[in-house]
């Protein structure tokens, strides 16, 4: 499995899939549309200066709220190449994993890591290196079979290659 690295996007607790895309977008399920309004409610700047690979850090419960898949979604399709957490809201964690959004829980690295920090995350083993403090944390890593999706691009994809 690969490796995440990028700059940080950093947020706070019980950040809702409301805010991550908002309801009224909520009639398209086209992802490239549905990045374009990612996070807006938020942190209106955040889609004009998220890069491909870039990494969102935030607190307690990030995807909090309704169950919809477009939250994840929406992050993916806007270039994140992962979303860190002190704590995520289950059925948010598992429609990242079913979609192909790598997550990884860390409390402390949620804690400590700063916005416009540089990131490195090993996915195989679940350490995450903020490269501009140079500290490391250790993450939760991914089992095996939940790699194979991710590496896949998601669920629907790791059945279909079965």
């Amino acid at each position: 499995m690969k490796a995440a690295h990028g700059s940080v996007f950093k947020y706070g607790d019980n950040v809702d899939t409301d805010v991550i895309i908002p309801a009224r977008y909520l009639n398209s399920s086209d992802p490239k549309e549905l990045a374009t309004h990612c996070m807006e409610d938020i942190d209106k700047d955040f889609v004009n200066n998220v890069k491909e690979g870039d990494i969102i850090v935030a607190n307690k419960n990030f995807g909090c709220g309704s169950s919809r898949e477009h939250a994840p979604i929406s992050i993916k399709a806007a270039g994140v190449s992962c979303v860190i957490a002190e704590t995520f809201a289950r059925i948010f964690y598992r429609n990242s994993i079913n979609i192909g959004l790598p997550i990884v829980e860390c409390p402390q690295a949620a804690k400590e890591i700063a916005a416009g920090d540089e990131v490195k995350v090993d996915f195989d083993s679940g350490v995450i290196t903020d490269v501009t403090t140079g500290k490391s944390y250790q993450g939760q890593a991914f089992p095996p079979f939940m790699q194979k999706i991710i590496d896949c691009g998601g669920l629907v994809n790791y059945i279909n290659r079965k």
